[in-house]
């Protein structure tokens, strides 16, 4: 179910500041989005990376004292006009601002953004003062340049510093100033398609829009925060030094070995960080007893992946183990090997 065990639809290049962004090339949506008179399309992505962003911004947040890489995390929605395609750009100022290139497309509810200040269809002009940079790839086709560099703009800031943003709403600009926020380093993203893949690669989550149709955000969390913890560990990065053989052999020997203990990995962090964010972690138990054959194929799946009983099992044991007492949040035994190669 991850990008490192090579099941996954090819995020974007994205925020990495914990945000979802619509997705990279939406070539379905100019047709679709001129027959609709209320831009019921656009609303339903805005509805969907919402809650995306806002799950991922709860397990950032929550989580970042047991991160060694954190980013500003101020609960934004970032996009850009020209990551759209050039067909439907001109609707998209009534429906999302953009009285410049790149604005606020949400607002994660109770985030260090929203308590500032900061509205869904704010522009944004600059961050710290410094203009954003116009990427000229956009001009003609849809391109995720602009964007990808404002939010590595804002990426780049202090994780442990107040964040300034210059806005502009309705012709009138002020400066906001964003309180720290620290988070989990990773981006996030919704992947638009049929499927319910969902994949990690070290600085990117993406997970597929099926998962928002199909299942309410409990069951969504159990995804993320799994992805999520593929990054937090490092697993891509481990399973390249450990020289693991992709595609064909990725099942076979050594290979599936260790992608099977990443995966295996990656489920018991994800109890943990939903855990420490307030998710009930049994929910785990719940997504790979009742829906896991639905995710991972089944009797079909990739010999990658531990079965969806293994899953659930192990889930459940790991947390039966925490502690009565166990703070919140709760750093488990595992994060100390988070640096040490796979064997």
């Amino acid at each position: 179910m991850s990008r490192v065990s090579i099941l996954s639809s090819a995020f974007v290049a994205l925020s990495a500041f914990l945000l979802a962004v619509p997705p990279q090339a939406p070539a379905a949506i100019p047709a679709v989005a001129e027959q609709s008179d209320d831009g019921a399309l656009f609303a339903a992505m805005r509805e969907a990376d919402l809650r995306l962003a806002s799950i991922a911004w709860r397990l950032a947040t929550a989580n970042a004292a047991l991160c060694r890489d954190v980013a500003p995390t101020p609960g934004l929605i970032v996009h850009a006009i020209d990551q759209y395609d050039p067909g439907v750009r001109k609707q998209l100022p009534a429906l999302f601002g953009f009285e410049g290139p790149v604005a606020v497309e949400a607002v994660v509810p109770g985030s260090a953004a929203a308590k500032a200040g900061v509205e869904a269809d704010d522009t944004i002009e600059a961050v710290d003062g410094k203009p954003l940079t116009v990427s000229p790839a956009g001009a003609n086709q849809a391109s995720t340049a602009t964007r990808d560099s404002a939010q590595r703009q804002i990426a780049a800031e202090p994780a442990d510093h107040p964040l300034r943003l210059t806005l502009l709403r309705h012709g009138q600009r002020r400066e906001v100033t964003i309180p720290a926020q620290p988070g989990c380093r990773s981006r996030f993203e919704m992947m638009m398609g049929p499927g319910l893949s969902a994949s990690a690669d070290g600085d990117i989550v993406q997970i597929g829009s099926r998962f928002f149709e199909r299942f309410d955000d409990r069951m969504i969390a159990v995804v993320v925060a799994h992805e999520f913890s593929h990054n937090i560990l490092h697993h891509r990065d481990r399973l390249d030094a450990a020289g693991v053989k992709r595609g064909l052999l990725s099942e076979f020997g050594r290979n599936g070995r260790l992608f099977r203990q990443t995966e295996t990995e990656a489920d018991l962090l994800g109890v943990i960080l939903m855990r420490n964010a307030g998710y009930d972690p049994h929910d785990a138990v719940r997504f790979w007893r009742e829906h896991g054959g639905e995710v991972d194929g089944g009797l079909f799946r990739s010999r990658t992946h531990p079965s969806s009983s293994a899953r659930a099992d192990a889930v459940a044991a790991e947390i039966a183990a925490i502690p009565a007492d166990a703070p919140t949040p709760y750093r488990p035994a595992l994060l100390d090997r988070a640096a040490a190669p796979l064997q």
